[in-house]
């Protein structure tokens, strides 16, 4: 036998067995019993193209069966659960936290800093994250940033006010975006980005390459969750390291300012600093140790990028679905200008807490747009699922889907009609604790949704207070969605008509 055959036979050999290792790990869910849909091989049940995130655990929910938990499923040969009954939803969130308190994201902190934030560590490192960097959001720090958002919100008001003098059909994807960049840039760094002012702003600038070019696509990203030491052996990042060096360069800045002139401000740059310096925040800090400079750095993006992105990305569907349904949008006016009669034309912290209907109107905007579609967790330890003898192993990654349960027409009837009354106190006691998930649920529900709502409430007052919002013909009707973000975002932008009033 020649080298050409030996080859050729070594070749089919290995093949043979790499499929073999396919087909009999693709029986995993088969031999447990539970209900899953026929993988394909390599990819299991990803698809093999391009399509949103949201798209890839959808199928699944609308196969559920009644009575059952879970589905289960393959990414690439690696046996995965798709959540689909909510009461399993609230025992992995909330109840039974302590079997999942981990996300399984990737994380490699020696070539890319920037991704051991609290969002994605796991164990101890996070507990103690969370511990540290809570007392940021508080209702007492949230009263204290207020009228700095405010203040950028006036700018805003402002700079919009200025462009429409010369037209009246804009994009306003990125306008939103500079007013939520400005406001972190403002309230997390004490540093005035003006990029309502300058749109190229170099914070703008880094702000946009991290979401409108991720440097790996949704399939990558997957892959650098399930096949974490893998991946770090192969040195694979998850931002751009120019991303990387820009945020290590600012923070770095920032440090050296404030400790070189003694500046305090009370805000989350100033937490950071405490927290590397050993300072005590409470009565509970000094048990939690310092921070390094490279922790300080990736919560520090961390609070940026979903500061920024998930703030700009609610209001901006929240105008879309108001130019949409004007008799919505005139009823949240007419609420704004009765409670500014009240405080006498002030916007104040509690005449935002007064303005409900604009609260609702914000819920169910997250509803109907979730920014992070499906949350995940895995399994800490072997788990029985309760009522059944069903046991999801240690190490198990479970997807939960947001954004299929919050159009799920069992639970929110005419789940595509925008209503933001689906939110009054009465409906929601009517339904399942878990039927939104708009923040998360659970001891890792998003730590900052304080503050997220908070300046969405301010973004979105100063806009109806002053402008009428409708479609015009650049107007995407129906919306569609950006399959390359792993955000919701419109593909084509979104263009609305704006009057001033």
């Amino acid at each position: 036998m020649d080298n050409l055959s030996i080859f050729l036979c070594f070749v089919i050999g290995l093949i043979s067995l790499v499929l073999i290792s396919f087909k009999k790990r693709y029986t995993y869910w088969k031999d447990r019993g539970i209900p899953y849909i026929e993988p394909t091989i390599p990819f299991g049940n990803l698809p093999q193209r391009q399509v949103h995130i949201k798209d890839i655990l959808e199928p699944f929910y609308n196969q559920r069966k009644p009575g059952v938990s879970f589905m289960g499923a393959y990414f690439f040969r690696t046996p995965v659960v798709i959540a689909t009954d909510l009461d399993f939803v609230q025992n992995v969130l909330v109840k039974d936290f302590s079997n999942f308190h981990e996300r399984g994201m990737y994380v490699n902190e020696e070539d890319d800093p920037l991704s051991g934030h609290m969002f994605s560590l796991d164990g101890e490192k996070w507990k103690s994250l969370r511990a540290k960097l809570s007392p940021t959001f508080t209702s007492g720090k949230m009263k204290f940033m207020f009228p700095t958002v405010v203040d950028v919100a006036d700018r805003f008001n402002f700079t919009l006010s200025e462009i429409l003098e010369t037209e009246s059909e804009l994009e306003v994807r990125d306008l939103l975006a500079r007013f939520t960049t400005d406001v972190i840039g403002t309230c997390a760094f004490g540093i005035e980005c003006n990029s309502l002012k300058t749109p190229n702003s170099e914070f703008r600038n880094y702000g946009a390459k991290i979401f409108d070019e991720p440097l790996h696509g949704s399939l990558v990203q997957l892959f650098l969750m399930l096949y974490p030491n893998v991946a770090r052996k192969l040195h694979f990042r998850f931002f751009r390291k120019e991303v990387g060096d820009f945020f290590m360069g600012l923070v770095r800045e920032t440090i050296d300012c404030r400790e070189k002139n003694n500046v305090r401000r009370n805000d989350f740059m100033d937490l950071l600093i405490k927290l590397k310096n050993g300072e005590s925040l409470d009565e509970h800090s000094q048990k939690l140790g310092r921070l390094t400079f490279q922790e300080i750095v990736a919560q520090a993006f961390v609070f940026f990028i979903a500061g920024f992105e998930t703030s700009s990305t609610t209001m901006l569907f929240a105008l879309y679905e108001l130019a949409l349904n004007p008799d919505i949008q005139e009823k949240a006016r007419q609420e704004i200008q009765t409670i500014f009669g009240k405080y006498e034309g002030k916007l104040t912290y509690e005449a935002v807490k007064d303005m409900v209907y604009v609260d609702q109107i914000i819920t169910e905007t997250l509803r109907k747009y979730p920014p992070v579609v499906n949350l995940q967790r895995q399994a800490v330890r072997d788990y029985r699922v309760p009522g059944t003898k069903t046991i999801i192993e240690k190490g198990t990654a479970v997807f939960i889907p947001g954004f299929s349960i919050h159009r799920d027409p069992k639970i929110f009837p005419n789940p595509d009609v925008f209503d933001p009354d689906r939110f009054t106190p009465e409906q929601i006691k009517a339904r399942h604790p878990m039927a939104f998930l708009g923040f998360g649920e659970g001891p890792r529900n998003c730590v900052g949704l304080r503050f997220g709502r908070m300046q969405s409430r301010i973004g979105l007052i100063t806009l109806l207070n002053n402008y009428r919002f409708k479609p015009c013909s650049k107007t995407s009707i129906p919306m569609v969605f950006d399959e390359k973000k792993p955000i919701l975002s419109p593909k084509f932008g979104m263009y609305l008509k704006i009057e001033k009033l």
